[in-house]
């Protein structure tokens, strides 16, 4: 075979044994890490993070101190100090989108009066387009099948049009942040769109977006080939980014935007690593993993109102006898939250009546039936430092699937949310002149003689 007809994702024979090789030289002994006292994934033995930073950004709190002792608690979630709780509560109550006015506060550090949101807006809505011919040269040249590729591919390659894309200063940045905030739904549905067309021979639908739009409807404009959509379809969009626009420093995605943003590289390859990061099943795809296990359960379970055939099903999934066999109940657990998770708490209330509204009361009954055994049954069966709840991940895959959203959307439309966090973030470590992040690694490894060629085996 000449190198031109080789198939370049073909793992051949040859790679196998050379990766086993590999593989085995990189095991590392589970007991040097208790040895040394390696905080292994920058976490101690009970699961908390290992303090790394500071932040204004975002809060999380799940525990509290009584006499003393650390009690977990009903989660709560703060962008610059306010609860997630009443924000939400704030914007819905007066009837209008959140998100942007989220952006603000996190970018910002203030709530923003009528007026500084109105004009933020129309500045989010101005900067609403795409270089020209950037959809037809980039986003519908080699589609990928995979979204999150083509935002990362779109994000670099917009480095090529901006003529101060390597300007660090604030200022420079937060422009590059705010069109990329304004960008990334565009970036995301079109992308989508020449999948759609190219990959599976669908109509191929490329709506502009409307400047006076908010981020939510317009991702339901471009999206849909009709451009309609509910008043009640655009609000729980818009609670979904505002949900997802930042959780901490320390989520993964984010801990990547302050390490690459510390190096002093460009706005675009950090973002483009942030997404990088998020891409990952561990972090971003979860709410993916949680659809397939109730499409599994829903063919499964023959009476959703049977509470011990449910439990017998989640029993099995814990068992490694069901759906992917890995031993997991999915959008059960977190990193942080113990009680409860703020995020799923408000998305519920929510959740209840888009279902009502798409006539999916019944499959909403099993999801809340299974939000109360999933825990009860870890519980029993698995030790835990901490409680077990559901997190954010457990409906929001519902209710992108209520809005006819395709599930290669689902990873990026979080991406849509967390430009926002990660913008806010990259402006924090650039505006507090860090130096470089580089975490110690204790070598494992021997010290050993040079063996000259004739001699080695």
């Amino acid at each position: 075979m000449t190198k031109s007809e080789m198939d370049y994702s073909e793992v051949t024979p040859d790679i196998e044994i050379l990766a086993e090789k590999a593989r085995k030289s990189m095991i590392i002994d589970s007991e040097l890490y208790r040895k040394y006292d390696v905080k292994r994934g920058l976490r101690d033995i009970n699961g908390k993070g290992v303090l790394a930073g500071l932040t204004h950004i975002s809060d999380i709190q799940a525990v509290k101190i009584v006499d003393g002792v650390t009690v977990p608690t009903d989660g709560n979630l703060y962008y610059r100090g306010y609860s997630i709780k009443d924000l939400v509560r704030g914007f819905v109550n007066e009837k209008r989108f959140g998100y942007e006015e989220i952006c603000y506060l996190l970018l910002f550090d203030k709530l923003p009066s009528k007026n500084e949101l109105t004009d933020f807006s129309k500045l989010l809505g101005s900067y609403r387009s795409l270089p020209k011919n950037f959809v037809r040269d980039v986003i519908m040249k080699a589609p990928s099948n995979d979204m999150m590729n083509t935002l990362a591919r779109s994000v670099l390659t917009l480095y090529a049009y901006d003529n101060n894309a390597d300007d660090i200063s604030v200022a420079n940045v937060l422009r590059q942040g705010l069109q990329l905030i304004s960008v990334f739904p565009m970036l995301t549905v079109y992308g989508y769109q020449a999948y759609s067309h190219y990959q599976n021979g669908n109509s191929l639908f490329i709506h502009p977006p409307v400047p006076e739009l908010s981020s939510a409807e317009n991702l339901l404009h471009i999206l849909r080939p009709d451009s309609s959509y509910t008043e009640l379809e655009a609000k729980i969009l818009d609670i979904a980014l505002v949900l997802h626009a930042d959780h901490g420093g320390g989520n993964n995605s984010t801990f990547t935007t302050h390490v690459i943003t510390s190096t002093g590289t460009d706005t675009y390859s950090t973002v483009a690593a942030s997404l990088g990061s998020l891409k990952g099943p561990r972090h971003g795809g979860a709410n993916i993993k949680v659809m397939k296990m109730f499409e599994d359960l829903k063919r499964t379970v023959r009476d959703w109102n049977d509470d011990e055939e449910i439990s017998a099903y989640l029993n099995d999934l814990l068992d490694k006898k069901v759906f992917d066999k890995q031993g997991l109940i999915y959008g059960m657990g977190h990193a942080v939250y113990s009680h409860s998770d703020p995020r799923e708490v408000i998305f519920k209330k929510f959740v209840e009546k888009l279902a009502a509204e798409k006539g999916l009361e019944e499959e909403f009954k099993l999801y809340d039936k299974v939000e109360h055994l999933g825990p009860r049954i870890i519980e029993k069966r698995r030790p835990i430092y901490k409680g077990v709840c559901c997190n954010v991940d457990f409906y929001s895959g519902f209710v992108y699937s209520m809005l006819n959203l395709p599930q290669e959307l689902f990873t990026p439309l979080f991406a849509c949310a967390r430009i926002a966090g990660w913008t806010a973030h990259r402006i924090e470590e650039l505006s507090n002149n860090g130096k470089i992040i580089r975490p110690a690694f204790k070598s494992a490894q021997p010290q050993r003689e040079y063996t000259p060629m004739e001699d080695r085996k």
